[in-house]
């Protein structure tokens, strides 16, 4: 006969005898399942993938934030005459950009404006994604030019 681990004690009537092998039970399924989840790497890599996406999504709205600070800090160091130049600038540049999409609007192909359309609403859908692949796009060539 076997003789019971020296650290557990036995069971002294079957109640306890029952408690004791549905305890086991219970330990045993949780370390299978937890064997299962560090062997499943798909599961893994998705969830790192999820991190990763999560962290970037993040970085890339405090550079956001920190880019608009930036801005609005320098405009208002600026003097006041140019200010108003600048003003004049982005109110020509609104009208020359709703002239511009009237006249796609008017001269492209139906089927062209459609997958425009599309690309467009596509961007405004994935923002953050887009963001975060500029921003890395932008941190990797200025590393290329830092060291070149």
């Amino acid at each position: 006969m076997t003789q019971p681990p020296h650290d557990e004690p036995t069971a002294s009537s079957p109640e306890e005898l029952r408690e004791q092998v549905e305890q086991t039970r219970t330990e045993l399924g949780d370390t299978v399942e937890a064997l299962a989840a560090k062997t499943d790497v798909k599961a893994r890599a998705q969830h790192k993938a999820a991190q990763a996406k999560e962290q970037a999504t993040v970085k890339a709205g405090e550079l956001k934030t920190k880019a608009a600070d930036l801005a609005h800090q320098a405009q208002d160091k600026l003097p006041d005459p140019v200010k108003d130049k600048a003003a004049q600038a982005a109110e020509q540049a609104r009208t020359k950009t709703a002239q511009a999409a009237q006249l796609w609007h008017d001269k492209a192909p139906e089927p062209v404006r459609h997958r425009a359309a599309q690309g467009a609403r596509l961007a405004r859908d994935n923002r953050n994604l887009l963001l975060a692949g500029v921003g890395v796009a932008a941190m990797v060539w200025l590393a290329c030019r830092r060291k070149g």
